[in-house]
């Protein structure tokens, strides 16, 4: 609980790729005893990261301290998603000592804090700080994001998304409204890189934001709770791009033809054959973004499958539970004219 009584929230940003998924579990790992509620703002068919940290099998970590906002970018649905989840984790005879919300890689995280302000919310919660998780290969890159092509896709893919950002525009909403930046995947780097990147990024901050090196997430959340930041209080100093645009700060973009689509199939064979079978489909139909859960015949632990751009990872992560059932559920996020049908036959094979 905050001094001022009231529950401290983190809002960690990021973009796709960045690490926010292990950042979390990392969280959960060394929370010490104290109980944290996560809303996850999901994006595609299935609520994978969700699903994965759900099954991360860390002690003190309920199902139910887990809420998933699937209906799009998180600082666009504020008023039908976000306040109301809000309100129902206040509303617990228990309520958590935490709250985290991991964004999506596209929302920009002032539009979100300012929410902090609604009369619903404003005496209960503060924003304790927001922390940007930056991936620093992309960023030595001039990517910002590993698969800016996946990122662009779920931008598309996003019918409540009401801001258009290029990706450095997106990145520098970032860093200019965070309390504590992240950037992680530092063991990447040889050391003229990581000062290029660390540097550059010291460079744009606002004074007193912490700059922390990460690897695989791994920061404890002794350093990353607890800033105190009350960054609602504080929405003039985050500079943003949007800053008065329309009435109430709203904007517009144009939508692509970027869609997403979820396929099912029974168990595999093995997560070898399901590797190589995903990534000569991606090769031949440039599939931006694969993610999803497999059964493998035989074995009794879930195959988590997560694919950006060419890389493809696989691992399990926890034990089929007796009420689920033992099925292959995907979600491939792709560009417009992608052939749908061919990519679901191959999968049925």
């Amino acid at each position: 609980m905050h001094a001022n009584g009231k529950i401290p929230v983190t809002v960690l940003t990021g973009f796709l790729g960045a690490g926010k998924t292990s950042t979390i579990r990392h969280l959960l790992e060394t929370a010490n005893g104290k109980r944290l509620a996560l809303i996850i703002n999901e994006f595609g068919d299935l609520g994978v990261d969700g699903e994965i940290i759900k099954g991360c099998g860390i002690e003190g970590c309920a199902e139910e301290d887990i809420l998933e906002l699937a209906n799009g970018c998180i600082c666009c649905t504020v008023a039908d998603d976000f306040l109301p989840t809000i309100e129902a984790i206040l509303a617990r005879p228990n309520p958590p000592d935490h709250i985290v919300i991991e964004t999506s890689g596209l929302a920009l995280p002032k539009p979100l804090v300012k929410a902090f302000n609604w009369p619903e919310v404003r005496t209960k919660v503060t924003v304790d700080g927001v922390i940007a998780l930056v991936d620093g290969r992309a960023v030595a890159d001039g990517l910002f994001a590993e698969n800016p092509e996946a990122l662009e896709a779920q931008r598309r893919d996003d019918p409540s998304l009401d801001h258009e950002s290029p990706l450095e525009e997106l990145f520098e909403e970032q860093l200019a409204c965070a309390d504590m930046v992240m950037v992680n995947k530092a063991d990447l780097l040889d050391a003229s890189a990581r000062d290029d990147v660390m540097g550059g990024i010291k460079s744009s901050l606002r004074p007193g934001v912490r700059l922390l090196e990460a690897r695989h997430g791994r920061i404890d959340a002794s350093i990353l709770l607890g800033l105190n930041a009350a960054a609602e209080s504080d929405l003039a100093a985050r500079h943003s791009h949007h800053d008065g645009e329309g009435e109430d700060g709203d904007h517009e973009h144009d939508h692509d033809d970027f869609f997403s689509f979820a396929v099912e199939m029974g168990e595999i064979a093995s997560s070898d054959g399901l590797a190589d079978r995903l990534t000569a489909l991606i090769e031949e139909h440039e599939i931006l973004r694969v993610k999803g859960f497999a059964a493998v015949s035989g074995k009794p632990m879930r195959l988590v499958v997560q694919g950006v751009g060419a890389r493809l990872s696989t691992y399990f992560d926890r034990p089929w539970r007796e009420e689920e059932k033992r099925s292959t559920n995907l979600v491939f996020i792709a560009l417009a004219g992608i052939d749908e049908a061919a990519i679901r036959t191959a999968c049925a094979q």
